[in-house]
This record gives structure tokens, C-alpha cells and sequence, in this order.
């Protein structure tokens, strides 16, 4: 009973800072972008397509190969969420789906053996999906940055906003498929009793901090205007 103890409370623990931890950031990215990674990529993605679509003609090569690597980087993800998702499946539906792995230290239960194996499928189902979102807003912006705007009857329904709007929604689906990705590994060191996943979800949140809050010299980055700066890739959010 004392180790069961543990993963009613460490477990949850765990889970309740990484999700606390994205609220705060869902919020910072709200009320202050520029003082996030995130918010500051997506004001530089905006900058970007606006710049190349000053002249589609000239810059329609270079914004779909920049884009392309979007594509295969979001490929790349949701081809390993999907294989390990299916790894997972098949541990579940074998022999090995209601014993316990390795040194485990808590509830060795066969019902929380398959709490466990399926949090990680599901963490890797939902990356997967997210990422097939992502790609489908990246391919639709790979072909909205590069139509000649002069050349349209009506060229005022196609703006540089909107392909932006396109380009951060393909962005922001890959980042919460990596995010998922990420929460899957506290989830799998579960597997191993609650102390190692809840010492991982410490370190991940400390890494995630680390990559979410962007500071130079001690001062958060700061937006510069489209006069100063005009990225020159579509490199997606963290």
C-alpha cells in the first residue's frame, strides 16, 4: 500500500506542473508574444511571408524549399509517433501487457500497467494527429505564398496576413505535436515506478523553460519592426 501511495501522489503531481506549466505559457504568449520563443517566431513568420511575397515571382523557389522543410520535419515526427504508437499496441495486446518492466518501484498492478502503456499510446496517437495537421496547413501555405497577386482578379482576398495566419496555425500544430511528444517520456519512465517520472517531469519543465522564454543579456528579445528585420526562413515554434 505504501508504494501505490507514490503514484497517487507523485503521479498526479507530475501531471498538475506540466499542465500547470503550459497554462502560464499559454498565457504569456497571450498577453506578452514577445516575450516568448513562440510569439516572438510567430511575429518573424509574419515578417516572412511578407517579404516574400512582395515579389512571388523572385522568392516563390526559395519560400516553398523553406517550407518543404517544414513539411519533412513534421513528416519525419509523425511517421515516429505513429510507429512507436504501434509499438505500443503491440505490447499491449501481447504477454508482455499486464507485467511489469524492469525494477519497478509502485503499483505493479495490472490495471496501472495499462493506465500506463495506454497514456503513451495516446500521447503518441495525439502527436500524430497534430502533426498531420500541421502538414496540411503547411502544404496549403507552400501554395498561397507563391500565387502572383498581381496577376488575380481580385487580389486584396489573398493578403499576407492571412497566408501568416496559415503558416503560424502549421506552426503552432507542430509545436503542440512536439509538446506531446515531449510528455510522453515522463509518461514512459512511469513504466519504471512514479520517482523517475515525476524527477523527469522536473527536468523537462526546466528544459522547456529554458527554450520558451527567451532572454539576451539578461533582457527579454524584443519584436523588432518589419523595417528592421525580415526573416529569411519559416522555421517553426519550439
Amino acid at each position: 500500500m505504501e508504494k501505490q501511495i507514490l503514484d497517487y501522489s507523485l503521479v498526479p503531481a507530475g501531471l498538475l506542473l506540466m499542465v500547470g506549466y503550459h497554462i502560464w505559457l499559454l498565457f504569456r504568449i497571450l498577453k506578452f508574444p514577445n516575450k516568448t520563443v513562440i510569439g516572438l517566431n510567430s511575429l518573424c513568420r509574419t515578417y516572412w511571408v511578407r517579404a516574400m511575397m512582395e515579389d512571388a515571382s523572385k522568392n516563390g523557389v526559395l519560400a516553398v524549399q523553406t517550407l518543404r522543410n517544414s513539411i519533412m520535419a513534421s513528416t519525419v515526427l509523425a511517421s515516429a509517433s505513429i510507429m512507436l504508437s504501434s509499438a505500443i499496441a503491440v505490447l499491449m495486446s501481447g504477454r508482455y501487457g499486464d507485467r511489469p518492466f524492469g525494477v519497478v518501484f509502485g503499483d505493479k498492478t495490472a490495471l496501472t500497467i495499462s493506465i500506463k502503456s495506454f497514456a503513451i499510446l495516446f500521447c503518441f496517437l495525439l502527436s500524430f494527429l497534430m502533426n498531420v495537421q500541421s502538414i496540411r496547413y503547411f502544404s496549403l501555405a507552400s501554395i498561397l505564398i507563391s500565387v502572383p497577386i498581381n496577376k488575380m482578379p481580385h487580389p486584396h482576398n489573398l493578403t499576407a496576413e492571412y497566408v501568416g495566419s496559415v503558416l503560424n496555425s502549421g506552426s503552432y500544430f507542430w509545436s503542440l505535436g512536439l509538446r506531446v511528444f515531449y510528455f510522453s517520456f515522463p509518461l514512459f519512465l512511469w513504466i519504471f515506478g512514479p520517482i523517475p517520472m515525476f524527477l523527469s517531469s522536473l527536468v523537462l519543465l526546466l528544459m522547456l523553460y529554458s527554450v520558451d522564454v527567451g532572454f539576451k543579456s539578461g533582457r527579454p528579445f524584443r519584436a523588432a519592426g518589419p523595417e528592421e528585420v525580415y526573416p529569411r526562413n519559416g522555421d517553426g515554434g519550439v
